[in-house]
């Protein structure tokens, strides 16, 4: 029988690995992450996911470049101007900040990276194009953590789309979207730093027990009978209509 105490102790234990050495990893845990992956739930059952695996050095330099322009332009000053989130020390906050800077510059420098993506054709991506693939990628990062690998889930490339997914040699009607570095951490697995749910009361009201539920007719009667009665209008010179006079009762 599965223990599934493991599977909660990895998930609390998944801490984004930044630093990697660049020892190579084995072919077998590689193939142990995508079985991972393509175990995940998705749209229909189509598998449209594509997981490229990226050891080329050229191919990753090449990425990289993008990846750097987007940390210089974008990712970098815009930390500039943030504050840390609730429960984060500053101190915190500078050394996560110093991992993303060691890793921008250090991106190609992972032994493997898995290119997440989706063969969309044609259509355009929407909002719910990522729920095929990213169940993939954070079963791609539990098993890379239950291998004792290190690994953290980044988008940054897509900043340069276009330019990134050329350097990567993507076919047309393929399109990423996470780049995953795998190697074997430099640092130590610990708990992740998040804050805990707080359950709250949903917010409905509770059904009437004195009475039962009108149903759409009634309460529009009830609309019509609030509302204010206009007065007839009489044309000027016009007599008062009479009713006619009724005759005597006939029986069959």
């Amino acid at each position: 029988m599965a223990d599934y105490d493991d599977l909660f102790e990895i998930m609390k234990n998944m801490r984004a690995m930044r630093r990697l050495h660049p020892d190579p990893v084995p072919d077998e845990l590689i193939r142990k992450i995508l079985l991972a992956g393509s175990c995940a739930p998705n749209g229909g059952n189509t598998q449209r996911w594509r997981f490229l695996v990226i050891k080329d050095t050229k191919i990753k330099q090449a990425v990289q470049v993008w990846y750097k322009k987007a940390f210089d332009e974008v990712v970098g000053p815009r930390y500039l101007k943030s504050t840390p989130p609730p429960g984060v020390s500053r101190e915190q906050y500078n050394r996560q900040h110093a991992a993303v800077e060691y890793l921008t510059d250090h991106f190609h420098e992972a032994p493997v990276w898995i290119v997440a993506c989706l063969e969309e054709g044609a259509a355009q991506p929407t909002r719910g194009s990522g729920a095929s693939i990213y169940p993939a990628v954070q079963n791609m990062l539990l098993a890379a953590r239950a291998l004792g690998l290190g690994a953290t889930l980044t988008t940054r490339h897509l900043l340069y789309e276009k330019e990134a997914e050329a350097a990567l040699g993507l076919p047309p009607g393929v399109r990423s979207y996470a780049i995953l570095p795998i190697g074997y951490p430099m640092g130590k697995f610990g708990p992740v730093g998040r804050a805990p749910p707080r359950p709250r009361p949903p917010r409905t009201r509770e059904p009437r027990v004195d009475a039962p539920p009108r149903s759409p007719r009634s309460r529009a009667r009830r609309r019509r009978a609030r509302r204010p009665r206009r007065a007839r209008r009489i044309p000027p010179n016009s007599a008062p209509a009479t009713r006619p006079a009724l005759g005597p009762a006939s029986h069959p």
